[in-house]
C-alpha cells in the first residue's frame, strides 16, 4: 500500500530505546514462574551430591576416614581429589585453587570430598560423618596479620605520579592514619547450584547459575580431562549474582560435573545457605595506612596510601581487584603526586572474590575518609573539601595511571544535587538540631562518586551474539551475557527490537549457552549491557541492510533510504509490514540470521607500569545522606537519601533507577550493618542470615530520591548509554559518612572520629567514645 506521509519524520520519533519497559521476566518472577536451576525438571534418575568441608583453617590432613559417609542411608558414592579424571584446578588465573583439598587444607569450609546420594538430605547428613585427623599448622586470619607477615597470594603491586616526598615535605599540613573496611557477603537470594547431566559421546551438560558460562565449561573440561566442544554451559537466569557466581561458580559445577561423569547419572549440587556462605569468598576486607599532604585551602598536595587486602587462600580475582582499587583511590579528585601501593594478603580463610564494585568501591573511600578528615581538621564543610580537589576538565584532568579524562560532568551533577537535595539549607538544621539535642545527633554527607567502565583486563572487552529472524516475523537474540536480575536481556532486546523497527514484544532472549556464542566474558565490571547491546546490535544490523537492499529491489530506491519503524518497513514511497517483508525474503533466500560482534577501541594497559587507557568512559553519580544517631545505643536511622547517577542515554530510565536504588541500599548494608566475624580457630562465624545482617525493608530511607543526570556519553557506548550495575555502589559513602558527621557532632566536630566499616551500632559506640574522651 502507499504510506501516507513522511517516513522520516515518523522514524524520527519512534523508539524502542531510551523508554522505560518492564524487565522481560518481571510477570514470572511475580507469578513464581520464572526458571531458575534448581526449577529444572530433573532427568530420571538424577543424583544429589554435597561437599564434606575442612573443620582447621590450616591442616595437615593425616587421615581421612570416610567409611562412615559412604555407609549413610542413600549414599551411592563418595569422591575425593583422588577421584578427579583430570585437573583438580578451578583458579581463574592462578591455578592455586583446588576443587577439592588434596592432603592439606586452608581454611574452614574448604571442600574435601564429594558425597553423592539419592536425596539432597542424604547426602548432606552423610557429608557430616566423615572422621578427619588433622596436623593443625599456624593460621593467619587477617589482613593486618598477612601485612605484618609478609604473606601474600601476589607480588604487591605499586602506582607512583610525581614526587609524593617532595610534595609532603612542602605541604603546610599532614593527616595521616589507619582505616579498617570490612568484606562482604553477595547473598544472592538464589544459592550456588549446578546440575550437571552427562550426553553422549563423552558429552557433558551443567546447567548452572553463573556470571561466566565460558569459564565454568573451562573448568568443567579440565576437570573431566576432556575439550571444550565436550561441555555445553547453560544458564537462563541467576536469582542474584553480585560478583559471587563469577568465578565461584566453577567448584560447584565441576563438582557436579565429576561426579556425574564418574556415576554416569545427572547429578545436582545445591548449596544450602550456610554451606554456600562457609564455602565461597567474599567482597575483600581493606586495611589501610595512609598519609595527605594538604595547603590551608584544603587542597591535596601528595598522597600516599598502603592498602592489604584479605585475599584469602588463594589468588582468585584478588589481583585485579587490588588493581582496580588503586585505579579508583582517586575518585573523582585531582592527585598530582601520589604513591598508591597494594597487596593482596594471603590468610587461611574462604578465597576472597569479586563484588559489585570490584575494588572500586574499596580504593574510593579511603580518599574520601581523608577529605573527611581534612574538612574537620579546617573546620570547613567536607563537601567544600571535595569540590575544591574536583578534576578539571582541561587542566588537572589526568588519573595517576595517565588516563585523560574527557567526558567530566562532575561538577554540573554535583551542583544540580546540591541544589536539589537543598544541602546548604539542611546542613544549617542539622547544626541546629545537635546544638539542642544530647542524646539524638544527625549528620549530613554529600559524596561524588567516578567509576572507569571495562574490564580491568583488555581482552576480556569483547563480545559476541547471535540474531534469529524467523519467517513470521518474530526475532529471537541469544548473546554471551547473563541475567541475574539485573535486566541485561531487556536492554538488548529493546536494542534488537529498535534495529529491526519493531516492539519489544517481537523479540524473546533465550538462555545464554556456550554452543551458541563462544569464548564470552563474564557479565561482570559493568559491561554487560555495553558488550553485548553492542554485539546484537552489529548482529540486527546486519540483517536490517540485508532486508533493505531487499526492500530496493522490490520497490525501488536506495537500500540506504529504507527506513524500519512501527513494524513495518518504508521503501520508496512504499509501506509493508516487517513480518510480510521477511516472509518475502526468506522465498528469494535472503539470509535472516546474523553473528554479531564487539571489542571495545582504545583500551591498552601495561600491569607492570599500571599506566595506560584501562576504560572506556567513566559513569558519575552523586548522593546526599541525612541520618540521626543515638548516641547511648549506637543504633541509627537513614532519614533521606538523594541520589543522582549519570547513566548516559540510558536504554531503559526505569530498570536503571531500579538498580541505583538496589545499588545503593546494598552498598550501605556493606558499610553499616553486613559484618563478616571470624572465631579465634579461624571459622566464619556469620554464616546465616541469623548471624548476618544484610538491610531490610525497614533500613530503606522513607524520602528516597533517586534521579537519572541527563548525559550523553561522549563515547560511542550503546545509543550513548552509560554502565549501571557497579557504579551506585559507591553513593552510600554519603550514608557512612552521615553517621561520621553525627559522631563527630558530640564534640564539637573538634575531633576525627575513629569509625571503621561496617559502622555497627558497637562501632559507632566505640567512635563515640574515642570522641568523647579526646574532647
Amino acid at each position: 500500500m502507499n504510506y501516507p506521509g513522511a517516513p522520516e519524520l515518523k522514524a524520527a520519533a519512534w523508539t524502542a530505546v531510551g523508554v522505560s519497559r518492564p524487565h522481560e521476566s518481571a510477570e514470572l518472577h511475580v507469578l513464581g514462574q520464572a526458571t531458575y536451576t534448581d526449577d529444572i525438571p530433573e532427568v530420571q534418575g538424577t543424583l544429589h551430591a554435597a561437599l564434606g568441608l575442612s573443620s582447621k583453617a590450616h591442616a595437615k590432613i593425616l587421615d581421612a576416614d570416610l567409611s562412615a559417609v559412604r555407609a549413610a542411608p542413600g549414599v551411592v558414592a563418595v569422591y575425593t581429589a583422588a577421584d578427579i579424571p583430570g585437573t583438580n584446578d578451578c583458579g581463574p588465573i592462578i591455578h592455586d585453587d583446588p576443587i577439592l583439598a588434596d592432603g592439606l587444607v586452608q581454611y574452614v569450609g574448604q571442600p574435601v570430598f564429594i558425597v553423592v546420594a539419592d536425596t539432597h538430605d542424604n547426602a548432606r547428613r552423610a557429608a557430616r560423618r566423615a572422621k578427619i585427623d588433622y596436623q593443625e599448622l599456624p593460621a593467619i586470619l587477617t589482613p593486618q596479620e598477612a601485612k605484618a607477615a609478609q604473606s601474600y597470594v601476589l607480588p604487591p603491586m605499586q602506582l607512583q605520579r610525581g614526587d609524593a616526598q617532595a610534595a609532603f615535605e612542602r605541604a603546610p599540613h599532614v593527616v595521616k592514619g589507619k582505616l579498617y573496611v570490612g568484606g562482604q557477603e553477595q547473598f544472592y537470594l538464589e544459592g550456588q547450584i549446578a546440575y550437571a547431566i552427562p550426553k553422549e559421546n563423552k558429552g557433558m551438560l551443567v546447567q548452572c547459575s553463573t556470571q561466566h558460562p565460558s569459564e565454568m565449561q573451562h573448568v568443567v573440561a579440565h576437570a573431566l580431562g576432556l575439550h571444550s566442544h565436550h561441555v555445553q554451559v547453560e544458564c537462563r537466569r541467576m536469582g542474584g549474582g553480585f560478583g559471587g557466581k563469577e568465578s565461584q561458580s566453577a567448584l560447584w559445577a565441576a563438582a557436579a560435573a565429576i561426579s556425574a561423569s564418574k556415576t554416569k547419572r545427572p547429578v545436582k549440587l545445591r548449596a544450602d545457605r550456610d554451606d554456600d556462605m562457609m564455602v565461597t569468598g567474599k567482597r575483600h576486607c581493606f586495611y589501610y595506612e595512609y598519609e595527605v599532604g594538604y595547603d590551608d585551602s584544603g587542597k591535596i598536595v601528595a598522597a600516599k596510601v598502603d592498602m592489604t587486602s584479605r585475599a584469602g587462600f588463594s589468588a582468585d580475582l584478588s589481583g585485579p581487584v587490588a588493581t582496580r582499587a588503586v585505579c579508583h583511590f582517586d575518585n573523582a579528585y585531582y592527585l598530582a603526586d601520589v604513591d598508591i601501593r597494594a597487596a593482596c594478603g594471603k590468610t587461611n580463610t574462604q578465597s576472597n572474590t569479586a563484588f559489585r564494585g570490584f575494588g572500586g568501591p574499596q580504593g574510593a573511600i579511603a580518599i574520601e575518609y581523608v577529605i573527611d578528615e581534612i574538612a574537620r581538621n579546617l573546620g570547613r564543610d567536607a563537601y567544600d573539601i571535595r569540590r575544591l580537589n574536583f578534576y578539571g576538565k582541561t587542566e588537572n584532568n589526568v588519573t595517576p595511571y595517565g588516563q585523560e579524562i574527557v567526558d567530566n560532568i562532575i561538577d554540573e551533577l554535583c551542583a544540580e544535587l546540591e541544589e536539589s537535595s537543598g544541602y546548604r539549607a539542611r546542613r544549617a538544621a542539622i547544626n541546629a538540631f545537635n546544638s539542642g539535642s544530647t542524646v539524638l545527633k544527625k549528620g549530613l554527607a554529600f559524596t561524588p562518586v567516578k567509576f572507569g567502565i571495562a574490564f580491568n583486563v583488555t581482552h576480556l572487552n569483547q563480545a559476541g551474539a547471535l540474531v534469529h529472524v524467523y519467517v513470521d516475523g518474530s526475532v529471537i537474540v541469544n548473546h554471551g551475557g547473563t541475567e541475574m536480575g539485573q535486566g541485561i536481556n531487556t536492554k538488548v532486546m529493546q536494542v534488537v527490537a529498535h534495529e529491526l523497527g519493531l516492539d519489544l514484544e517481537h523479540v524473546r532472549a533465550s538462555a545464554t549457552d556456550t554452543s551458541k556464542v563462544a569464548n564470552t566474558s563474564a557479565t561482570a565490571a559493568s559491561t554487560g549491557a555495553d558488550l553485548n547491546g553492542k554485539a546484537a546490535q552489529d548482529a540486527a544490523r546486519q540483517i536490517r541492510e540485508r532486508l533493505a537492499e531487499f526492500a530496493a529491489k522490490q520497490y525501488g530506491g536506495g537500500a540506504g533510504d529504507v527506513r524500519f519503524f512501527g513494524n513495518q518497513v518504508h521503501a520508496n514511497g512504499q509501506s509493508v509490514g516487517f513480518s510480510e517483508l521477511v516472509q518475502k525474503a526468506y522465498l528469494a533466500r535472503v539470509q535472516l540470521w546474523s553473528d554479531g560482534f564487539y571489542a571495545t577501541p582504545h583500551l591498552h594497559w601495561n600491569p607492570k607500569t599500571m599506566n595506560g587507557h584501562p576504560f572506556s568512559y567513566y559513569a558519575y553519580g552523586a548522593a546526599v545522606a541525612e541520618v540521626v544517631v543515638d548516641t547511648l545505643t549506637g543504633e541509627w536511622k537513614l532519614l533521606r537519601a538523594d541520589a543522582l547517577y549519570d547513566a548516559g542515554q540510558s536504554l531503559n530510565p526505569a530498570i536503571d533507577i531500579g538498580q541505583v536504588e538496589g545499588a545503593f541500599i546494598q552498598g550501605m548494608g556493606w558499610l553499616t550493618t553486613e559484618e563478616l566475624w571470624w572465631s579465634p580457630a579461624g571459622k566464619l562465624m556469620t554464616h546465616a542470615p541469623s548471624t548476618y545482617k544484610i538491610p531490610g525493608i525497614s533500613d530503606c530511607p522513607e524520602d528516597f530520591r533517586v534521579r537519572l543526570f541527563e548525559n550523553r556519553n561522549v563515547e560511542d557506548s550503546i545509543h550513548r548509554s552509560k554502565a549501571v550495575g557497579e557504579p551506585p555502589l559507591l553513593l552510600p559513602f554519603s550514608v557512612f559518612f552521615a553517621i561520621r558527621d553525627a559522631v563527630s557532632s558530640v564534640g564539637g566536630h573538634k575531633v576525627n572520629p575513629p569509625l571503621n566499616a561496617p559502622a555497627t551500632s558497637e562501632e559507632i559506640l566505640r567512635a563515640i567514645a574515642a570522641v568523647e574522651a579526646a574532647s
